[in-house]
């Protein structure tokens, strides 16, 4: 039951170094930014950027009694772009007449996602434009959900989401016990094999290639 798998979890809450370690992402021998990878976990590179999901502060929804919402899972990620991919970026802001400060160091951009394991859908419900400092330089909430099934094991995403959830699956009493809120009694009691993350269809690894 999950209470047990709770109080295990507490008893073992990882420390981290005051020191972080980073991951430096450079194109053609030029830095364009540090990934701290205590926080960070890397997926994949494509040619176009390096995909990482924060496992440290990924957790469930927290409802307003307090109480975690299991079938609600909300994940950091980011992704750093290689030269090429920030002007990419740089010139379709340019054909859409939007602001171009700060754009010239641009590094990537984060997006926070939301699964739902009920409705098996995932939602970029904030996109956020990032300089080599992490700094925000603009953002877009127009995400809409998508169903998992409805991505192609091709593209870029099915593997990305795919580790995400696996890891997530893996590691779930630890995201519970880092999560704000605490489980209801009847999610405390849950079995094992009946937790939602535990339920889910996740599909098989495929080799994605960039979309």
């Amino acid at each position: 039951m999950l209470k047990k798998f709770f109080a295990c979890v507490l008893a073992a809450t990882i420390l981290f170094a005051s020191n972080p370690t980073k991951a430096q992402y450079e194109d053609d021998g030029e830095t364009i930014a540090e990934v701290p990878t205590e926080i960070y976990m890397w997926v994949q590179s494509t040619p176009r950027g390096n995909y990482w999901f924060n496992h440290r502060d990924s957790g469930y929804r927290v409802k307003e009694d307090g109480t975690l919402d299991l079938y609600t899972l909300m994940v950091p990620t980011v992704i750093m772009y290689d030269n090429i991919q920030i002007q990419d970026v740089i010139q379709k802001r340019k054909w859409r007449q939007l602001s171009l400060n700060g754009y010239e160091r641009l590094a990537g951009r984060a997006d926070f996602l939301k699964f739902d394991l009920r409705n098996m859908t995932v939602q970029v419900v904030e996109r956020v434009d990032l300089d080599d400092t992490w700094a925000h330089l603009d953002s877009d909430t127009s995400g809409e959900p998508v169903a998992l099934t409805s991505i192609p094991a091709k593209d870029v995403r099915y593997n990305f989401y795919r580790t995400i959830l696996e890891w997530a699956r893996a590691h779930n009493e630890l995201i519970i016990a880092r999560s704000r809120g605490h489980l209801s009694d009847a999610d405390g009691d849950l079995p094992i094999n009946e937790v939602p993350i535990n339920k889910i269809f996740i599909p098989p690894a495929e080799e994605s290639s960039p979309a």
